[in-house]
């Protein structure tokens, strides 16, 4: 059935304010999951921000790829480990990861937005220090009488700065980054980091307007499975202490947070399965997920 006049204005008029308040401003998306396989959500996601390029946002994405991380290690007969849901990273694992993510990842997501009409470059956390890593320690405890036990996983990261100066003279200049979760170590050597946590990172750093999640759930649900449409800091600390956030949820959280606290004015968590999910969110009364706000 076709869309009358009528509705078709009606939706571009819902969105004029929001394109007034976001002009000029700052949105880091960290893009993944469901969207970043299928074919016709990857094209939406293209279209999405290229339009928020030329509509006056400035986009910024953080890429995932811990599947295709895994299926290549597969043909390559290395098999992943994980520990508590980090993946061990020795140096075959970390060349694995890094050619993976810069080198096949990135430039398959730059070139699409470049074929929708984009300026897209493609980065990882190494170039111009960008993003600087320190080792992340996994501990293990076996007793309240026992120290904790220490578990080496290897060139595993947590971010502990961002320097965004080449993104913002990227920015300035009218391209739109796209950043691979690679840090660089104080050894100079490359550090796998989750992409949550990096995108937090330079969302905070950045002092982003928006920071996007978009992932394979409808957003963040109470104990009964029921989706909140808006959380606090507040809300969010009780969740994370109550334990109803679990698996891939809680570095998002935990992200969201430092972020916030970091400067950046909200987050969302959003279903990047929906078409056209980042659009939705930004420039409609009601979006597809969970807003985070500070209070």
């Amino acid at each position: 059935m076709e869309i009358s006049y009528e509705i078709r204005a009606k939706v571009l008029i819902e969105a004029l304010p929001y394109l007034r308040q976001f002009y000029g401003k700052t949105v880091v998306i960290k893009y993944g999951g469901h969207a970043m396989v299928n074919e016709e959500l990857k094209e939406a996601f293209a279209q999405d921000v290229v339009l928020m390029k030329y509509v006056g946002l400035r986009p910024v994405i953080v890429h995932g790829g811990g599947p295709q991380i895994s299926e290549v290690m597969d043909r390559m007969g290395i098999k992943p480990v994980f520990v508590e849901g980090q993946r061990v990273t020795d140096d075959a694992t970390m060349s694995v990861v890094e050619m993976v993510l810069v080198g096949t990842v990135n430039k398959g997501i730059v070139s699409l937005i470049n074929r929708h009409g984009g300026r897209a470059v493609g980065l990882s956390g190494r170039d111009g220090d960008m993003v600087v890593a320190e080792k992340m320690q996994i501990y293990k405890y076996s007793g309240e009488d026992r120290p904790p036990e220490i578990i080496d996983i290897g060139r595993v990261g947590k971010v502990k700065e961002v320097n965004p100066e080449v993104l913002e003279t990227l920015m300035e200049r009218g391209f739109l980054p796209v950043i691979a979760p690679v840090g660089v170590g104080p050894d100079g050597q490359a550090y796998n980091i989750n992409a949550d946590l990096v995108a937090g990172a330079i969302a905070g750093a950045l002092k982003a307007e928006k920071l996007i999640y978009l992932t394979d759930v409808e957003g963040v649900k109470d104990t009964e499975g029921k989706l909140l449409s808006s959380l606090t800091l507040r809300d969010l600390e009780e969740l994370l202490e109550a334990g109803v956030a679990r698996g891939g949820m809680i570095p998002k959280l935990k992200s969201a947070r430092k972020a916030l606290l970091s400067g950046v004015k909200k987050a969302h968590i959003i279903d990047g399965r929906v078409p056209h999910a980042v659009l939705l969110e930004i420039f409609t009364d009601r979006g597809v997920g969970t807003e985070i706000l500070h209070e």
